[in-house]
C-alpha cells in the first residue's frame, strides 16, 4: 500500500538511503573540504550552489564555520588548540562526542574570523544558509515523509546521523588513531583503509595531511579515492578545475651530481623521499640485522620495527626507551637512523640559502656513500637524480 508519493520495495528504500547519504559525503569532501577549505579544486557555480543547498538540507553546515574549524585543525594539529584530536581528547570522546567538539570549535569566534576567509558571502549565504542553518533539517524531513511516508522518517534520521558519525567520529577520530601511514607526517594521521568509497575518499587521511592542498587523496597505485573520480568526471564536463595535486617526483636517470635542481627536487618531494628512505634503507637494514641478530638481541629488534620509521615527535616515552635500547645494541641501525635525522634537518634549515642547502645535501650524500652500509650508499646515489618539473 502506497504510504507516500513513491511506493518502493524494501531494497528501494535502502538504495535511496545509500544514495542520499553518499551525495552528502560527496558534498562534504568535494565542496567543503577540497574546494573551500583547501582551494585544491575550483567548482562551477552550479555545482557549488547545488552542494551548498544539499548540505543545508542534510547537515546544517555553515561553510565559513566548517572551513575555519578544519583549517584550525591543520594549523594546530595534535595540540591543545586542535578542535578535534583523539590524541588530546581521547578516541572515545571523538567517537561519542565528536559533534560536540565541532560545536565548541564553532563558538570560537576568533578562530572563525582568522581561518574562515574565502567562504561564500552572497545573498543566499547571508539570508538563508547561515541564519537559517538549522531549518533545512525540517524541510528534508517533510520532503521525506511526503515522498516515502512514515519510513521517510527513518531515512531522514540516518541522513541526520551520517555526517556526525562518519566525519566527527570516523575521520576525525579513527583517522588520527588507527590505520596505516604512507608518510611520516608530524601528526598522528592515518589511512583507515586504501579504498576511499564509503566516506568519499576521506579514508585516506594520512595522505591528505601529507599533501593538504591536493585535490587527490589517493597516493599509491593500489589506493582508490572516489571523490577524485567525481572531480575528474566533473572536470571532463567543464564543471570543475583542478588547481593542485600532490607533487610527483621527477627523476633524471644517470644524473650523478647534486645541483640546485636536485635540492629543489628533494625538498619539494621530501615526503616521498622519506617514504623511500623508510622502505629502502631503514626497512632493508632492519631485515638484514634481524637475520644476523642472536637470540638475545632478536626480541629487542622485533619491538622497534615501526618505531624506526615513526615521526620522532610522535614517539611515546616507552617507545623512545625501546628504540634507544635497540639502537644502542645495533650499530648499523643506529647509523641509518641518525642519517634519517640528518636528512630531515637539511630541509628544516628554513633560512639557509640554496647554495648552503646544496652543500648540506652534497655532504650528506658523500658521508652516506662512505658509511659502508650498502642500502644507505644506494639510496644516496638516487638523490642527485631528483629534479623539478620544467615550466
Amino acid at each position: 500500500m502506497m504510504t507516500g508519493l513513491l511506493d518502493l520495495p524494501i531494497w528501494g528504500y535502502i538504495v535511496v538511503t545509500l544514495v542520499v547519504t553518499h551525495i552528502t559525503i560527496a558534498g562534504v569532501t568535494i565542496y567543503l573540504h577540497r574546494s573551500m577549505a583547501h582551494r585544491a579544486v575550483e567548482l562551477h557555480p552550479l555545482v557549488s550552489h547545488f552542494f551548498r543547498l544539499w548540505l543545508w538540507l542534510t547537515t546544517g553546515q555553515v561553510t565559513r564555520e566548517w572551513i575555519a574549524v578544519h583549517r584550525k585543525h591543520h594549523a594546530k594539529v595534535e595540540t591543545e588548540e586542535d578542535p578535534h584530536s583523539p590524541q588530546i581528547h581521547g578516541i572515545r570522546t571523538l567517537l561519542l562526542q565528536g559533534t560536540e567538539l565541532y560545536r565548541i570549535g564553532v563558538k570560537d569566534k576568533q578562530a572563525i574570523e582568522r581561518y574562515g576567509h574565502g567562504a561564500p558571502d552572497d545573498w543566499m549565504e547571508r539570508n538563508v544558509y547561515t541564519p537559517l542553518s538549522g531549518k533545512g533539517y525540517f524541510l528534508t524531513m517533510a520532503l521525506n515523509v511526503i515522498l516515502f511516508g512514515p519510513i521517510g522518517l527513518t531515512i531522514w534520521a540516518i541522513q541526520m546521523m551520517w555526517i556526525p558519525v562518519t566525519a566527527a567520529g570516523v575521520i576525525n577520530g579513527i583517522g588520527h588513531w588507527w590505520g596505516y601511514r604512507n608518510y611520516e607526517t608530524a601528526d598522528a594521521s592515518t589511512n583507515i583503509v586504501p579504498w576511499g568509497i564509503i566516506i568519499g575518499g576521506e579514508e585516506l587521511h594520512n595522505n591528505h595531511h601529507a599533501f593538504a592542498s591536493s585535490a587527490k587523496l589517493s597516493s599509491k597505485w593500489w589506493e582508490f579515492d572516489i571523490g577524485w573520480l567525481y572531480i575528474r568526471l566533473m572536470e571532463m564536463l567543464g564543471l570543475a578545475k583542478v588547481k593542485k595535486t600532490a607533487p610527483k617526483p621527477v627523476i633524471v636517470p644517470g644524473k650523478a651530481l647534486i645541483d640546485l635542481d636536485s635540492v629543489k627536487g628533494v625538498i619539494g618531494n621530501r615526503m616521498q623521499v622519506m617514504s623511500q628512505y623508510a622502505k629502502n634503507v631503514l626497512g632493508k637494514v632492519y631485515d638484514e640485522e634481524l637475520v644476523r641478530a642472536d637470540q638475545a638481541e632478536r626480541p629487542l629488534l622485533r619491538r622497534v620495527k615501526t618505531l624506526l620509521v615513526r615521526e620522532e615527535s610522535l614517539l611515546s616515552i616507552d617507545g623512545r626507551a625501546r628504540l634507544e635500547a635497540a639502537l644502542n645494541h645495533n650499530q648499523a641501525l643506529q647509523t641509518v637512523y641518525q642519517y634519517k635525522g640528518k636528512l630531515q634537518a637539511i630541509w628544516q634549515e628554513r633560512t639557509a640559502s640554496h647554495e648552503r642547502l646544496k652543500q648540506s645535501l652534497q655532504e650528506w650524500c658523500r658521508e652516506a656513500e662512505e658509511s659502508g652500509i650498502r642500502a644507505l650508499q644506494e639510496f644516496a646515489k638516487t638523490l642527485p637524480m631528483y629534479s623539478v618539473k620544467p615550466l
